[in-house]
């Protein structure tokens, strides 16, 4: 796809990519945080982590990433044919920060909702019978591997990128999806 946006770009085009995180918001349903971490349209039971310990995950909350994305596109004028900018969103240092986050407003919802390991074992049995599955396994190396992305050269043209407090982002993401009370 990049090569794509390259020919685009060349033909006197202006292409620009912004890479996040895994996103997550309030609504965005269709995520790792609404399909994998949690059920979304009732009370947090149980809170899935997929990530291997100890191993660093990014996110990217959604209002953040449109923010970032409109403020770029103000500054198109200034940018080459083709440019790639990457967002810092929310760096998971260890794994566990989300999730913990998440259990922090079950526990202020008046349960504290365990933290389990995903079932990579269940997937990897039924993925051979659902793609979905099968693509959640290709995926499986960002739960496993650190992968950061740099943000410096969205930062140097912006100043500073738009950025929503975890705790804020969490509870407003699980509230939209109608986990509270």
């Amino acid at each position: 796809m990049e090569q794509r946006l390259q020919q685009f770009a060349d033909a006197g085009g202006k292409a620009i990519v912004v890479r996040a995180g895994d996103y997550f918001g309030p609504g965005a349903g269709n995520s790792w945080f609404a399909q994998g971490l949690i059920k979304p349209g009732k009370p947090v039971r149980k809170i899935y982590n997929p990530a291997r310990p100890g191993i660093g995950h990014q996110w990217g909350y959604l209002p953040d990433v449109a923010a970032t994305m409109v403020q770029v596109l103000e500054q198109r004028q200034r940018l080459d044919n083709f440019t790639n900018l990457h967002m810092a969103g929310h760096w998971d240092a260890d794994g566990r920060q989300m999730v913990t986050m998440i259990q922090q407003f079950t526990q202020q919802q008046g349960s504290a909702a365990p933290i389990v390991s995903f079932p990579w074992w269940l997937i990897s049995l039924m993925a051979p019978f659902n793609l979905t599955l099968r693509e959640m396994l290709e995926m499986r190396y960002l739960w496993q591997q650190p992968l950061r992305l740099d943000n410096t050269r969205l930062i140097e043209m912006l100043g500073a990128e738009p950025h929503t407090p975890l705790e804020q982002a969490v509870n407003d993401t699980l509230n939209g999806l109608g986990c509270g009370i």
